[in-house]
């Protein structure tokens, strides 16, 4: 038995409205957001303290740590330790450093969004993981110590880089 015409045409046009509908997700769920900058500058351990990453291309990492001495001979000298390797795989960050002064980092964590409303704002983004602090002793005794850290991401406007005056 054969549909009336308007049947049959109310029929296609929901079928149309199911493939355009279809076409659409398709086409909506291939585009994809940049991913999250996660570049700049985040808190340390003490006041004053700070770590500066910087993304590059496919996940490698840069920065450093920049963080007040342990011996009395520097305790007001800022000692910078840059990242002898890093490497970003979505939000989770794995760095190491190099040696200064007999110590050396090692982190593993993720990146996940703060508190801060715009990238204008502290902790945007927090930085959440495991931070061990290795070190070597005169005698060559190596130690280590793990700690759970949580770095907030400083405002985005701190991290610009300055301006010469004219």
């Amino acid at each position: 038995m054969a549909l009336p015409f308007h049947a049959l045409i109310a029929t296609m046009q929901k079928q149309l409205f199911r493939l355009a509908l279809a076409m659409m997700a398709g086409t909506l769920m291939g585009q994809t957001a940049p991913p999250p900058n996660y570049s700049g500058t985040y808190s340390f351990l003490k006041e004053g303290e700070f770590v500066q990453i910087t993304v590059e291309d496919v996940g490698k990492v840069t920065g450093f740590i920049s963080r007040y001495g342990d011996a009395d001979n520097e305790k007001d000298a800022f000692l910078d330790h840059f990242f002898k390797a890093g490497k970003l795989n979505g939000s989770n960050l794995t760095f190491s450093t190099q040696t200064v002064h007999g110590v050396w980092f090692d982190f593993k964590g993720a990146f996940e969004r703060g508190d801060g409303k715009t990238p204008g704002e502290e902790a945007y983004y927090l930085l959440k993981g495991t931070l061990t602090r290795n070190s070597t002793d005169a005698n060559k005794k190596t130690s280590s110590t793990a700690i759970e850290v949580s770095f907030k991401s400083f405002p985005e406007s701190m991290d610009a880089p300055r301006q010469k005056p004219d």
